[in-house]
């Protein structure tokens, strides 16, 4: 039997603009990872002096921060799901296909991580995708139910622990600051040539791929895709006018348990608890509210059709991914412009959204002559042994 992938007039416009907006999401944190240092800042909040600086930091750490990736996941999660469900109803070997698409993604991942930006999460939703895929089977109550129980096993023996050691309660004052690793990173991407920034990157890239980076992953990200995959099992986007009173509660306690959580820190006190509260308990919430307003919203033609170049960035949100990284690395490391460091949160932040206005036109041109973005044309190739197609 045949199989091939979801085609232009399959494909769900909410699921598109979810992505386009998440890639802004994204962005608008990685500038961060961009042009400071990172890996070896403890605490971000602490970084800036600025009044100005504090209040966008602070404004983006409960809006956008730790609530974009685990959308993304969802819609991995999701998507995944939604190639599942196909070849099934068209009696073809999910199992034949879907893993050689991993294969390549954690490829592609790696290859980002290495030869461009530390900051990869591609290999990271591969490794997970992998365990996705070989649960996908269970009925859609199954994986919720796998990834709440996973997910709140892991926050809560953590949380005990921070309980236990007294953590919860302490200051974020305390954290230790590694004023070595931080001008190592500052004179390598700042100042340095090609090859001190790529001697860099490994370094970074040891403490963004350690060990337990790969086992944490199974605890946080692959719930968020078995959520995720739940969502899609029950067609819970396709059928959204139907689960109206679904997606309204989703909305009202995502948003809401979401944006109070993710304030613990800022208007509460900065603790170790606060802060872990807003990062794994608030940002997945949030994370939830948006993808249910957004699915809301797209219930109104008018708005699908007020966001459609938003849903054709996200159509080719892989590509657009990569190339943010290519664009920021080029402009902030010294072999580029070398505006590493000297860039303040507004300017950060009107890069980013100046970078995603660009790429919105970009796709918007490169979808009147192709039908699939070119790294998405290279998995399609790749996994189904088909080219990329040109409009007609």
């Amino acid at each position: 039997m045949d199989f091939r992938p979801v085609g232009t007039k399959e494909r769900v416009a909410t699921l598109d603009i979810l992505r386009g907006v998440s890639l802004l999401g994204i962005l608008l944190v990685n500038m961060f990872g961009f042009y400071l240092p990172m890996p070896h800042i403890a605490d971000l909040g602490s970084w800036f002096n600025e009044v100005q600086d504090i209040i966008l930091q602070q404004l983006l750490d409960i809006y956008v921060q730790s609530s974009f990736y685990p959308l993304f996941s969802m819609l991995f999660g999701y998507g995944l799901a939604m190639q599942y469900i196909k070849a099934k109803e068209t009696g073809a070997d999910f199992y034949r296909f879907a893993p050689k698409r991993l294969i390549l993604l954690f490829c592609i991942g790696m290859f980002h991580a290495v030869v461009i930006w530390w900051g990869d999460i591609l290999a990271t939703y591969a490794f997970c995708g992998v365990f996705l895929i070989a649960l996908i089977r269970l009925k859609a109550k199954w994986l919720l139910l796998i990834a709440i129980a996973v997910n709140a096993l892991y926050h809560g023996f953590n949380l005990s622990l921070y309980v236990a050691a007294g953590f919860f309660t302490a200051s974020t004052d305390s954290f230790s600051v590694d004023i070595e690793a931080i001008q190592s990173a500052l004179t390598a991407y700042g100042i340095g040539n090609w090859t001190d920034a790529f001697m860099q990157r490994l370094d970074d890239l040891s403490i963004q791929m350690g060990v337990m980076m790969w086992i944490s992953s199974l605890f946080t990200i692959l719930p968020y895709m078995l959520f995720g995959a739940a969502l899609a099992k029950w067609r819970l986007i396709e059928q959204a006018k139907e689960k109206i009173a679904v997606w309204i509660i989703l909305a009202v306690a995502g948003m809401g348990g979401g944006l109070y959580m993710k304030s613990l820190p800022i208007a509460g006190d900065q603790t170790f608890g606060n802060e872990y509260l807003q990062v794994y308990i608030g940002g997945p919430m949030l994370a939830i509210g948006y993808m249910a307003v957004i699915t809301l919203l797209t219930q109104l033609p008018v708005i699908v059709k007020l966001l459609s170049p938003i849903a054709k960035a996200g159509r080719m949100s892989l590509t657009l991914y990569l190339m943010q990284s290519v664009v920021c690395t080029v402009l902030f490391y010294n072999w580029g412009f070398g505006l590493y460091g000297k860039v303040d949160v507004q300017m950060g932040i009107y890069m980013a959204v100046g970078i995603f206005v660009i790429q919105v036109l970009f796709a918007e041109i490169y979808f009147s002559k192709y039908k699939q973005g070119p790294i998405e044309a290279l998995l399609k190739r790749f996994t189904y042994g088909k080219p990329a197609e040109r409009k007609s």
